[in-house]
């Protein structure tokens, strides 16, 4: 757990229950259909957890994460050799679809918050670059 340290980090949006597997360790590679934005490689990110379809919550930041860079997987047989590592399978939300490239955002290190606090109204990573741990 990490205690407030006062820093200005951008926020990245992470679906309930896919959170909870990046807070726990299981999931070292978040997948997304662009690659991470140059800008946010290496730099701690906070977690906006989501609550999607399962979660009976509101937004809420409960972690920090570093990103590493990320790459593309090139075929459907490649992105599910590693579903050890991001934990998408066949019949996920997330699953691959033909014509759409996927990448892998290598998950470097996470931190899990003492506690939950409240996310910003607005939410996303084009919109939540000041949010203040």
């Amino acid at each position: 757990m990490i205690k407030m340290r006062n820093r200005i980090v951008t926020g990245i949006n992470i679906q309930y229950p896919i959170s909870r597997l990046i807070l726990n360790g299981e999931k070292t590679i978040e997948t997304r259909t662009y690659p991470i934005p140059e800008q946010y490689i290496n730099k701690e990110m906070a977690i906006i957890e989501t609550p999607g379809k399962d979660g009976d919550f509101k937004a809420r930041i409960i972690g920090t994460l570093v990103f590493g860079k990320s790459f593309c997987y090139a075929s459907k047989g490649e992105f599910y050799k590693d579903d050890k590592k991001h934990c998408v399978t066949p019949d996920s939300p997330w699953k691959w679809e033909d014509g759409k490239p996927k990448w892998g955002w290598p998950i470097l290190t996470v931190k899990a918050l003492s506690k939950p606090r409240p996310a910003p109204e607005i939410k996303g990573i084009k919109f939540t670059k000041n949010i203040l741990l």
